[in-house]
């Protein structure tokens, strides 16, 4: 790891990033979690799934955003 203080390493193959490597991303990731089950309480999906599917898309966009500013960058391809 560089000088940089990265809560999410880059995946070595494919996109993304892998599982937290400091406690902020710990953080991000439970908090994700957490709203993710809370939003069953208020967005019943069994009456409501499109509501639910609207507000766990938003979660995982924030998530996916926090992800790419926290995370360590992709790394370019050599080919």
């Amino acid at each position: 790891m560089s000088s940089k203080n990265y809560w999410f390493p880059r995946n070595r193959h494919g996109l993304g990033w892998g599982a937290p490597i400091a406690w902020q991303g710990w953080g991000v990731l439970l908090a994700y979690f957490a709203l993710l089950l809370g939003g069953v309480a208020v967005f019943d999906p069994r009456h409501n799934p499109r509501d639910y599917l609207l507000y766990a898309a938003a979660l995982l966009s924030i998530h996916v955003f926090i992800c790419w500013r926290k995370g360590e960058p992709a790394q370019s391809r050599q080919l």
